[in-house]
């Protein structure tokens, strides 16, 4: 029974490897132009679906990624302060320091732009890059489980809103128990609430 379990966990794992090998590649494979129109259609999504929030935690766009930073100036100039994630620690879920177009910022360990300095503050909402995702508002990331154990220690848990394009969109992304559901998932078709939210 354990061995069953074990080549289980395996397969999981080299599938999943394997999806996101995929799902950076179709991105990837955007031309410039169709990667901004959809980046600002979404963007409009979001203006769209969402009121301005208080503290608005973003993702720095990396591996072709949708580019929403133009909604965070949008917001901030409505009076939201944004912030980045920062990697604390391997196991420990992610901090988030203020940013602003003058924030100094470094590349962590992953290559991600980070802040180095700004005020520790607590998100109400979070966008959340998809690098895939499915209709039941599971997102598949890139393997290091920081989004799920944010989203599971923060109390009150902020508004997760996955952001992603329509060619990461997957029947199932086979979620595990870890696996936090989304709240709301915009693509450049529009935003929506995944299937039995």
């Amino acid at each position: 029974m354990g061995e069953a379990l074990g080549k289980a966990d395996e397969d999981s794992t080299a599938w999943r490897r394997a999806l996101r090998r995929d799902m950076t590649a179709r991105r990837a494979a955007l031309a410039d132009a169709v990667h901004a129109a959809a980046s600002a259609r979404i963007v409009g999504h979001l203006q769209a679906a969402f009121g301005v929030p208080r503290v608005l935690a973003f993702c720095w766009p990396i591996k072709h990624e949708p580019d929403v930073r133009a909604i965070v100036e949008h917001w901030r100039r409505a009076g939201c302060r944004a912030v980045l994630p920062v990697v604390l620690g391997e196991h420990a879920p992610l901090a988030f320091r203020e940013w602003s177009v003058d924030t100094p910022l470094q590349a962590d360990r992953y290559g991600i732009p980070t802040p180095t300095a700004g005020e520790w503050l607590v998100p109400d909402m979070i966008l959340l890059p998809l690098n895939g995702f499915d209709e039941a508002g599971y997102r598949l990331g890139y393997g290091g489980g920081y989004f799920d154990r944010t989203l599971a220690a923060l109390a009150p848990r902020p508004l997760a809103v996955g952001v992603g394009f329509e060619i990461n969109r997957l029947p199932t992304i086979r979620p595990e128990a870890h696996d936090q559901r989304l709240d709301w998932i915009v693509t450049e078709r529009g935003a929506f609430r995944p299937a039995d939210a």
